[in-house]
């Protein structure tokens, strides 16, 4: 979870809810007052009170709760008494009615809360909004906080928890049923003014309907409750109903399935409330999840919904009115853009956790397999590898199957496996370990027992069948550039692809990940051995929800199958190559070096001499016509890493189709992102040994085809190669000191033989 921050101004509204249609209920909810009366303030400057009161009502106009004309009119002409002590009196008996609580601040900053006289009546599922009365003898000029303890924790950002003194146990979730907000933005003030007398807004939401106690608290800083509990008050709600809306969701064929949703008022107020979401729904998402038939329950008013499917969908929007106590149908069809799978290739997300990060650890450690395949359904993922790592590592490993797992369907199949992180060889690379028969390392009980390098546990891996890769490449390689290949040395101080340099000369790894680290980092340690003649694939990936929490499958590989969908070809493809990974907006499906099917038969093309190959693709992408300049701001280095927006050639919706031969673009051909499918060719020449590509950068990028002459290993550059042999010196740099004392002989000799594959390397190269 992630620190919930809601801007108050979007809170609910007249306007959003539509109380203009609960005349009985709610334009007249001041009227059901107890006949309970607060104190008054007699002795209060008129002229700052009278500011104070105008602000007041604009932000409750603002709000959409609105005071009633006869009190506005009330108000006008008690600020124009020239009685000052009447005026500010005849001001309470106005506002006084409105108010769930009344504040004292005695002339040493105690607080003192008392319940006030507006009815306690609550919606299920929205926000309200009331009136608190403080009366400030020591002139106080901080913030007013309110607390309860029957208000959900708040949680981090950085790690998703609740500090330790809020530890939320299953049995604690029933009584955590209200969110607690004051409203402190324009054109209000965030502290209170000092004046003896003023008014604050206090918004709460309910989670549940029915009769709910909550204890609510106010201080002023540390050490301003007043003693023998008396700044907080205990208060009986009476929580209405919300209506339920049912959804019925089709997918482009007219079938039933699953889509994302996200629901907002007209004040931009989004539903369910994300403070209050427990799984399968997500508190760091706007958006929800839910299956075709399943139900949704919002307070009356006027509502957008939009609604799509994952990145090969369209995003479109509907506007739904939801009337108070009768229930409706939603009916939503989903449309796509394009889909792969129509042409043989099937989505993945090789890396995507049920715990830590910006998921809870409680009440639950993380969350289960039936929440996990929700997201995975309603981002239309068609292989979603559910990794288990370190955070709740000895809860979540129950969940592995060897498998794919039941809850998998025909087109969407989820299995959980492992990434080595949180384990002592953390600080060599972060390493993902997908169709693990076995996910204990021999002779361990517990992650501390596990090797303290990679090199070990990727040979562990490919021993059992396993396809095996390093997670998040970019971390540790960064350079001061996007130009690719180039040749700065990297730190190597990082978790991501940094003993790849090594363990690619030992035939131990698979693959390194992209998509979810600036491309360029990512890249260039890849080209640099792909130039050296090895031949290590690229896979796809999100991280989520650590490095993205936005949705899983933002990072994506697509393999190509023959038939119809099964993991284990899925995963073979993502080890031969015959793949290409992509934010999902844009698609190079079918590479072809010569006819040649990038994966098929080694990715090898022969040619006796050199001489010019035909490369040829289907290509497609999907551009709005309008550009996001936001994004054409950023750096390379700022999230989003690749998105097919960041290739827009300036405004129009074209986008560069690049051909690739050593890490250089030696052909370019624009598309026109409109998602039609079109065929790209390209007539490359080649000189020597060499591999070759297409990308779309940075949003998509295909595996290599790898085309030899004269059946000569590929040399293509000896500054790669110098480069490779440099990084293996850098690498071993920041890794030997954390090398555990009795694994460092091992290690020692595993760089020594990288060091001279590459000095071989390089006196064979002659090419820079």
């Amino acid at each position: 979870m992630m620190d919930i921050k809601i801007d108050l101004r979007t809170s609910i509204t007249g306007k959003g809810i539509q109380w203009g249609s609960l005349p009985v209920i709610w334009l007249l909810w001041c009227a059901a007052l107890s006949a309970q009366e607060l104190p008054k303030v007699k002795k209060v400057e008129l002229q700052p009170l009278a500011a104070e009161v105008k602000r007041l009502v604009e932000a409750m106009d603002y709000l959409g709760v609105p005071l009633r004309s006869t009190d506005k009119q009330s108000l006008e002409r008690a600020t124009g008494e020239p009685d000052s002590g009447r005026a500010a009196v005849e001001i309470q008996d106005v506002l006084d009615k409105y108010c769930l609580l009344d504040v004292h601040i005695n002339p040493e900053s105690r607080v003192k809360v008392a319940q006030g006289p507006a009815k306690a009546e609550l919606l299920e599922l929205g926000w309200r909004s009331f009136l608190v009365k403080v009366r400030n003898e020591a002139g106080v000029t901080a913030q007013l906080k309110a607390e309860s303890p029957n208000a959900m924790p708040v949680y981090t950002r950085s790690t998703g928890n609740p500090s330790p003194k809020e530890t939320v146990k299953p049995s604690d979730v029933p009584n955590r049923w209200l969110d607690i907000l004051m409203f402190n933005t324009s054109p209000l003030k965030p502290q209170l003014s000092g004046l003896e007398l003023e008014y604050r807004i206090i918004q709460l939401y309910s989670r549940d309907a029915g009769k709910r106690e909550a204890k609510i608290s106010f201080n002023v800083g540390q050490g301003t409750q007043d003693i023998g509990f008396r700044n907080d008050a205990d208060i009986l709600f009476t929580c209405r109903p919300s209506t339920e809306v049912t959804l019925r969701i089709l997918d482009e064929t007219g079938k039933p399935t699953t889509g994302s949703f996200i629901i907002r008022d007209s004040h931009d107020h989004v539903y369910p409330s994300q403070a209050k979401r427990l799984a399968p729904d997500f508190a760091f998402h706007p958006q929800v999840y839910r299956s075709d038939g399943e139900k949704i329950k919002l307070p009356g008013g006027d509502y957008m919904i939009e609604f799509s499917r994952g990145p090969e969908y369209l995003v479109k929007n509907q506007a739904i009115k939801v009337v108070e106590g009768k229930p409706q149908t939603f009916t939503c069809r989903l449309e796509r853009w394009i889909d792969p799978a129509k042409y043989g290739w099937y989505s993945g997300d090789h890396h995507i956790h049920a715990a830590g990060c910006l998921h809870y650890e409680n009440p639950t450690q993380g969350v289960f397999p039936q929440d996990m395949m929700r997201h995975i359904l309603g981002e239309a993922l068609n292989v979603g590898c559910v990794l288990t790592w370190g955070p709740c590592y000895y809860f979540q490993k129950q969940f592995f199957e060897a498998r794919v797992n039941k809850l998998s369907t025909a087109d969407n199949l989820m299995r959980y496996d492992l990434e080595v992180s949180g384990f002592p060889s953390i600080h060599a690379g972060h390493l993902v370990l997908l169709r693990l028969k076995d996910q204990d390392y021999p002779g361990t009980k517990k992650i501390e027992d596990w090797p303290s390098w990679d090199l070990p546990i990727l040979k562990w891996g490919k021993a059992q069948g396993a396809v095996v890769g390093f997670a998040h490449s970019g971390w540790g390689l960064d350079g001061k550039t996007d130009k690719l290949p180039n040749y700065e040395m990297p730190p190597f101080d990082g978790i991501g692809a940094n003993e790849y340099v090594v363990d690619i000369v030992h035939d131990a790894v698979d693959f390194i990940s992209t998509v979810d680290t600036p491309f360029s980092w990512e890249l260039n340690i890849w080209y640099h051995t792909l130039n050296c003649g090895f031949r290590g694939r690229i896979s796809g990936e999100t991280d989520f929800p650590c490095i993205y929490g936005e949705r899983v499958g933002l990072g994506r590989v697509y393999v190509q199958l023959d038939g119809k969908l099964d993991y284990e070809a899925w995963v073979n493809g993502v080890r031969d190559g015959r793949s290409f990974v992509s934010d999902g907006k844009s698609h190079l499906m079918d590479f072809r070096v010569n006819g040649l099917l990038t994966g098929t038969r080694g990715s090898e093309v022969k040619l006796d001499k050199p001489g010019t190959v035909r490369v040829t693709a289907k290509v497609a992408a999907w551009l709005d016509e309008q550009a996001n300049q936001t994004l054409h701001g950023k750096s390379y280095d700022q999230k989003p890493y690749w998105d097919i927006e960041r290739a827009r050639l300036e405004t129009s919706r074209q986008v560069p189709v690049e051909a690739v031969v050593n890490g250089k673009s030696v052909a370019k051909k624009s598309i026109l992102a409109d998602g039609k499918a079109q065929e790209v060719a390209f007539d490359v020449p080649i000189e020597r040994s060499s591999w070759v590509a297409l990308r779309i950068l940075p949003s998509s990028h295909t595996n290599p085809i790898f085309v030899t002459v004269n059946n000569k290993p590929i040399r293509a550059s000896r500054q790669s190669a110098e480069w490779c042999l440099k990084a293996v010196d850098q690498c071993w740099s920041q890794k030997a000191p954390k090398i555990s004392a009795k694994e460092l002989p091992e290690a020692e000799k595993a760089y020594e033989r990288a060091r001279q594959a590459y000095r071989q390397i390089l006196a064979a190269s002659e090419a820079n």
